[in-house]
């Protein structure tokens, strides 16, 4: 074997001369061509411990939001329930404790939970609200409404904090929700009503079947209502008032009873006007001499009465009590031995119409509550005495007054007669005021428990005669007996 040997050295130029082969070799290509070697080994390297850097750190942040992604699906975010507002979210129903509450004009809230009323001590409100200042989830215009309508327009009584239930149909409800108002006499009452002393408490109930508000999106998105009712008793705050003028009440219920807003069967005449221009509109527009009646009161401390006499006629107030003081009306009127005469002789007729206003005050005598009705006509009767028709009609005759008419003394209806207005809805009279003697005092009982009274009405050779007790019109054989009560004018 053969080894050769090669022996170099640098020259001037910086080449290496190699004996084995005389080939010069260069110092710089040698150093260049291995540096770059070192350089791509080195790259090499080093992308490849980059490369594997950024792999771990990309398949890092793939598994931190994975299981991110995880939590989030796993944990759903809860917001709010949405709810029913009828004043921008202030008032907010979640529960049926709301959706029952009633809001005062004076900003207090009260619900079924909170309620303290009751018939003996209802919520007292201020004397000039009406029901529509009492805020509730009912629109001021009904009585009943389905939920689902309360969430769209115009109402549109309903919020979600999360802003869920946006857009066309993205809120909906099923259910309704109802209100009745009624009085102390259990009579309906309009939600635009004024609160009235005299028909205190009021007891307003609120009631819905199981209902549910939801949105298409949120968690939860959902509320529920459960059935549920609650009553809330009202009445405005007390002041002294004059609420009925109470003659006798016996044939004042069923068909005799007059309308509601006139009559309670078990009260008297509601008082219609306290203002001295219409006192023609309260009871009674006809008198006669030993009538009474009753003013029945609230909130007051018992009261002195003056006697009132306009032109020959007294009202007398007597047994004042803090809830009532007795009328009687005296006027002219016939004696025992007129009654029996033929020749009686003339009775003064009083100048009518005359306005009565009755004042009672208190210990210092300051005025604390008053009532005025106009006296029409005046009634004269014959008492015991029962005569022939046109016997009864001289007799009126001769004292100074006349027979009277059916619409004298009625507003019974009948084919064959014509009667006072507003007419009854039958043969009988129905209690109304400025309608006829019997119909507004009853039976007036001239000494007598039922009797039947003339009037000069004819119609086709029939006579008529009313009766007090029931004002029922019948026809009479004129020579019959029946008693008479003479009016003026």
């Amino acid at each position: 074997m053969h080894y050769k040997i090669a022996v170099c050295w640098l020259s001037n130029d910086l080449a290496l001369s190699c004996f084995s082969n005389h080939r010069p070799f260069h110092y710089i290509s040698f150093f260049y061509g291995n540096l770059i070697s070192l350089l791509k080994l080195f790259c090499h390297l080093f992308y490849r411990r980059m490369f594997l850097a950024l792999l771990f750190i990309l398949l890092d942040l793939i598994s931190y939001h994975s299981q991110a992604l995880t939590s989030v699906t796993s944990n759903f975010v809860h917001g709010n329930a949405p709810y029913l507002t009828f004043n921008g979210g202030r008032t907010r129903a979640i529960d049926t404790e709301g959706l029952l509450g009633i809001t005062l004009s004076n900003g207090i809230t009260f619900t079924p939970l909170t309620n303290p009323s009751s018939a003996s001590n209802p919520i007292e409100l201020s004397t000039d609200e009406s029901f529509a200042d009492i805020a509730m989830f009912i629109p001021t215009d009904v009585d009943s409404v389905n939920l689902n309508q309360l969430v769209r327009s115009p109402y549109n009584y309903w919020g979600d904090d999360d802003g869920d239930g946006q857009g066309n149909n993205g809120v909906s409800a099923t259910g309704s929700l109802s209100l009745l108002i009624v009085d102390k006499y259990n009579q309906a009452v309009a939600r635009s009503s004024r609160l009235d002393i005299c028909k205190a408490p009021y007891k307003l109930t609120l009631s819905n079947i199981p209902s549910q508000l939801s949105t298409i999106y949120g968690v939860p998105k959902t509320t529920v209502y459960e059935s549920s009712t609650v009553n809330y008793y009202l009445s405005p705050r007390m002041s002294p008032t004059v609420c009925f003028a109470r003659p006798n009440l016996m044939n004042g219920e069923g068909y005799y009873a007059g309308p509601i807003s006139i009559w309670e069967p078990r009260e008297g005449f509601f008082v219609q006007s306290t203002n001295s221009l219409y006192y023609n509109l309260n009871f009674p527009t006809t008198g006669a001499n030993g009538l009474y009646f009753d003013l029945k009161i609230v909130g007051s401390d018992s009261l002195t009465w003056a006697s009132v006499t306009h032109s020959g006629i007294t009202a007398t107030m007597t047994n004042p009590t803090s809830t009532n003081v007795r009328v009687t009306l005296t006027g002219p009127a016939a004696t025992d031995s007129q009654w029996r005469s033929n020749n009686p002789g003339n009775i003064p007729r009083p100048s009518l119409p005359q306005v009565f206003e009755l004042v009672g005050r208190d210990s210092n005598g300051n005025q604390v509550v008053k009532y005025g009705f106009k006296l029409n006509q005046w009634f004269v009767d014959r008492g015991i005495v029962t005569a022939s028709m046109r016997d009864q009609e001289s007799w009126c005759n001769q004292i100074g007054y006349r027979l009277p008419k059916i619409k004298d003394l009625t507003n019974a209806i009948g084919a064959n007669f014509t009667s006072a207005f507003p007419p009854s809805s039958g043969n009988h009279y129905q209690r109304q005021i400025g309608a006829g003697l019997f119909t507004e005092w009853g039976n007036v009982n001239f000494d007598n428990l039922d009797e039947f009274y003339w009037v000069s009405d004819i119609n086709n050779n029939n006579l008529f005669d009313v009766s007090s007790v029931t004002g029922y019109v019948s026809n009479n054989d004129p020579n019959d007996g029946s008693s008479a009560a003479c009016v003026t004018p």
